[in-house]
């Protein structure tokens, strides 16, 4: 009899990663067609911008409920659920006649989206050990950065080649034939049948969340109690506003990069294209090699305190690197502070380990909602922030900013998520914190 225990969670974190890459993918599209949208339906750039803020505001507006949602259903039926929905909405943006069409398509595919991360990070929390569990991490956000890095040209050829409506139609035949291979390939590690006792030991031993038998009894109502103890713990609002700040730097690249690049540092759309994939890789190679570096840490006996803690606040200083771009008039050197800075928020992007080490156990889905809506809350404030700023010309206190929040979310981590260690249910949220 082999006892030797099986590793069904490497496929488990490698559909979390194409999760992640169809994700993006419908969330970035929009980008790619709007240029053709607005000379097709008359559409002009104010309208466009609402359109394009659609998306975030019900995307945040409904973290906490998304994250309810997938306390009640699970992760299976959650992620089906909300994969289907969003690639549903991306198609149907393809047959949009107007403003109004591609209005309510981009709202609905903000609602569908808000719990996918919530559900990334609970699944991460079920399959894998604690000291295996940044390095999951890791390897699926990394597909974030490989979307936006890489997929940007198969986007723009899928649009030459079929149209915009094509673009948005082929994208979202994509997500659902997705939606429908995760329904019939994902089961929980207790429900999987691949899965052998030793394998299941293994995440448990390492305080994996498997739902087994023997810890149904944990499963109760959701209350606004539960909302009270996930919205009142000082550790836990030191990683949503870390995970603000990390938030905030990428949405900076993901809305004035290329615009900064073009408009403010005068150069050509040919360089500005290649040069503004750069950042996104190092921060392809930061995210893999935070979470690779944290669990090897805790391999090597070091403690959660640092070996979690400490690529975070790395990253979020590295980043702050950002403003360093004010002082140099050099393309090279712009895009490389531009570049150390991205690979710092993407060493500091394991954040969602922290929601299952520190969220009472059941409560992770509804913590990773008020984590992900307080992060996500920067695809709305960053953009118009940034816009204010810059409106005189002058895009230095525009990098000020950035550098200055992310400097607050790396004292965020220092001083107020403290020792690292989990939230209960029982105490005073305010003195376990």
């Amino acid at each position: 009899m082999n006892n030797k225990a099986t590793k069904v969670r490497y496929g488990v974190v490698f559909m979390l990663f194409i999760t992640v890459i169809v994700n993006y993918m419908d969330r970035s599209n929009i980008s790619i067609a709007a240029p053709f949208i607005t000379k097709e339906l008359d559409i002009d750039s104010v309208k466009m911008g609402l359109i394009f803020s659609a998306f975030g505001w019900t995307y945040c507006a409904l973290q906490i409920p998304g994250g309810w949602l997938l306390d009640k259903l699970g992760n299976r039926n959650t992620h089906t659920l909300g994969i289907a929905g969003f690639s549903l909405m991306t198609l149907l943006q393809g047959f949009a006649s107007g403003f109004s069409g591609l209005m309510f398509f981009r709202v609905g595919l903000g609602v569908f989206e808000a719990p996918a991360f919530p559900t990334n990070s609970k699944v991460a929390a079920s399959w894998f050990p604690e000291n295996e569990r940044a390095r999951a991490i890791s390897i699926y956000t990394s597909g974030q950065f490989i979307g936006l890095a890489f997929l940007t040209p198969t986007l723009i050829f899928l649009e030459q080649t079929f149209g915009w409506r094509g673009l948005f139609i082929i994208a979202g035949i994509i997500g659902l034939a997705w939606s429908v291979l995760w329904f019939l390939f994902y089961r929980d590690p207790d429900k999987n049948k691949k899965v052998n006792q030793a394998e299941l030991d293994y995440i448990r031993e390492g305080d994996g969340l498997i739902t087994g038998s023997s810890e149904k009894a944990v499963k109760s109502k959701i209350s606004l109690k539960d909302l009270g103890i996930v919205l009142s713990s000082r550790k836990l609002w030191g990683i949503y506003i870390g995970q603000f700040a990390v938030s905030s730097t990428l949405w900076f690249f993901l809305t004035w990069f290329p615009t900064y690049l073009v408009e403010y540092r005068g150069m050509g759309f040919i360089k500005t294209g290649f040069l503004a994939s750069l950042p996104f890789i190092a921060a392809f190679i930061g995210v893999l090699a935070s979470g690779f570096l944290s669990d090897f840490l805790v391999k090597k006996g070091v403690s959660k305190n640092k070996a979690r803690k400490a690529p975070i606040i790395t990253g979020l200083l590295l980043a702050t690197s950002i403003i360093g771009a004010n002082y140099v008039n050099s393309p090279a050197l712009i895009v490389l502070f531009m570049s150390i800075a991205f690979f710092g928020n993407g060493f500091a992007s394991i954040t969602w380990v922290f929601v299952s080490l520190l969220a009472p156990k059941r409560l992770i889905g509804i913590a990773g909602g008020a984590f992900n809506f307080i992060g996500g809350t920067a695809s709305i404030i960053i953009p118009i922030v940034i816009g204010y700023l810059v409106k005189g010309g002058n895009f230095a206190p525009a990098l000020t900013f950035i550098a200055c929040v992310t400097l607050l979310g790396a004292l965020s981590y220092i001083f107020l998520v403290g020792k690292v260690e989990r939230v209960s249910e029982l105490d005073d949220v305010n003195n376990a914190a």
